[in-house]
């Protein structure tokens, strides 16, 4: 039997039609379910009665009768197909209707979580304003130059590199053009042992909790901040503690003693987008080693800055390996192909490597090889340079806007990256005014899922990368409007 052959398991069970319409009954159930494709054959009548234990002109009979009720479509030499015509009517029907729900229970049940999912729609795009976080102007992409990379990369000389088992290792390429074109600019000077490629740095912060896990101290994190952490901890079986911030980002005062690890965005604060000091920085790893913990640095957004040169990473600054660094290209080429990576002590890179190891081998070598050459033949300096000029002119506009127009809110100072956090009086609730935005084509980010507790609903969040300049203006008179009307 052809492998690529649809599988039909069973008939239906305690059936009191014939075998002929039982066979009708799953086909064509399959069929409005739309799991089976138009352009791809279904079993021949031998391969169906074998499956079926059930004689084949049983199934050349209910192959005929699905044909003559126009279900499927017999071509000469071909087989059975699907009817393109009702495949089509299937398709706007359910785009009409209310799926029902599956009347088949689940045999488990899970215990709450306290998961943060991602709120947003996922037709996000199609909203006339959506400010909302993570979203980039797809127009601002390099497509041409990522099209040379791949072409070279799927050529036969690159293909031995990442047509075979890589086991746990990452491309040597790709390290190297990290340690001579990115990390360099931050200051980071590393050896080839000392990072980890992984899938984005979401997973990079699940490895990270994983490894640690063993260890029951807690772990702490900004409060507000970046749930996507807050979820990767508490996954991978950590115990959580909030640490406030301030105009000057993460409090090392505030740190309670006896915590493992301190996760911190220090270059712009996720979601407020305050700048860690100089002072505060050194502070923070003068704490780490008195109260002896580790520093996750999430440097988010290090390269989007519009009114002060970049600050000095961590790392940088960190002569005790205390700072394990972590790095992602989703925001400076795009969050679709999930590159990111760890650099950190060659004892934890080695741990991390295994733990990665167990989850999922190795990020896909082929887009490895095709974002190495990315960098080595300029298109990522030159991308980046763009998209700074390009997000520089709208951090500007939107600044500008925000005075304009939401003067009777509170935004927090920042030196650069794509967002904006806004606060509101007491007693306001921007998480009513997020439903109240969304009803009119503007969508913003709640502030209360940025905190450990959720117990805080004055803020909101605002990103403008995706939203062009011409639209900034109407869009945040849209929520003036709805900003008066519930002060």
């Amino acid at each position: 039997m052809s492998t690529a052959a649809p599988r039909f398991a069973k008939l239906p069970e305690n059936s009191n039609l014939s075998l002929r319409d039982q066979i009708c009954e799953s086909v064509s159930a399959a069929i409005t379910s739309q799991s089976l494709a138009v352009d791809r054959p279904l079993p021949s009548c031998r391969e169906l009665a074998e499956q079926l234990g059930v004689s084949r002109n049983t199934v050349f009979a209910a192959y005929n009768r699905l044909v003559d009720l126009e279900l499927l479509v017999s071509r000469d030499r071909s087989g059975y197909f699907v009817n393109p015509e009702m495949a089509a009517l299937q398709q706007a029907v359910e785009s009409e209707a209310v799926t029902a729900a599956s009347s088949v229970t689940c045999p488990v049940s899970f215990r709450e979580n306290e998961l943060m999912p991602v709120v947003n729609p996922l037709d996000w795009h199609t909203y006339p304003y959506p400010f909302i976080y993570n979203q980039i102007d797809p127009d601002l992409f390099p497509v041409d130059g990522w099209r040379e990379c791949t072409r070279q990369a799927l050529g036969r000389k690159h293909m031995p590199v990442w047509a075979s088992d890589s086991v746990e290792s990452d491309s040597r390429q790709l390290v190297q053009q990290l340690r001579q074109r990115l990390l360099n600019t931050r200051g980071i000077y590393a050896e080839e042992d000392e990072i980890l490629i992984t899938l984005g740095s979401q997973n990079a912060l699940f490895i990270l909790g994983t490894i640690f896990s063993q260890n029951r101290k807690p772990i702490a994190l900004e409060d507000p901040g970046f749930f996507g952490a807050r979820n990767a901890f508490r996954l991978s079986g950590n115990e959580l503690v909030g640490v406030p911030i301030d105009d000057d980002g993460l409090i090392p005062s505030a740190i309670p003693t006896g915590c493992k690890l301190v996760f911190t965005t220090p270059s712009h604060q996720f979601p407020t987008m305050v700048t860690m000091s100089q002072f505060r920085r050194e502070e923070l790893i003068e704490v780490a080693e008195e109260k002896d913990f580790l520093i996750i640095e999430d440097d988010y957004e290090a390269e989007m800055n519009y009114v002060a040169k970049s600050s000095p990473s961590l790392h940088s600054i960190d002569d005790r390996a205390r700072v394990i660094y972590v790095g992602s290209l989703s925001k400076t080429v795009s969050p679709g192909i999930r590159i990111g990576f760890i650099v950190a002590h060659r004892d934890i890179i080695r741990e991390a490597r295994v733990a990665r190891g167990v989850m999922m081998r190795h990020p896909p070598t082929i887009v490895q090889e095709i974002v190495a050459l990315f960098f080595q033949l300029g298109h990522y300096d030159a991308h980046l340079r763009n998209i700074e000029r390009r997000y520089k002119k709208r951090w500007h506009a939107m600044n500008s806007a925000l005075t304009r127009h939401l003067g009777m809110l509170q935004h927090t100072q920042s030196e650069g990256g794509t967002s904006f956090w806004l606060s509101g009086p007491v007693g306001f609730d921007a998480t009513e005014l997020a439903g109240r935005l969304r009803s009119r084509g503007v969508l913003v980010d709640r502030g209360q899922d940025y905190y450990l507790n959720y117990n805080d609903r004055r803020s909101f969040r605002l990103g403008f990368a995706y939203v062009p300049v011409a639209n900034m203006d109407a869009g945040l008179q849209v929520i003036a409007e709805e900003v008066r009307a519930m002060m």
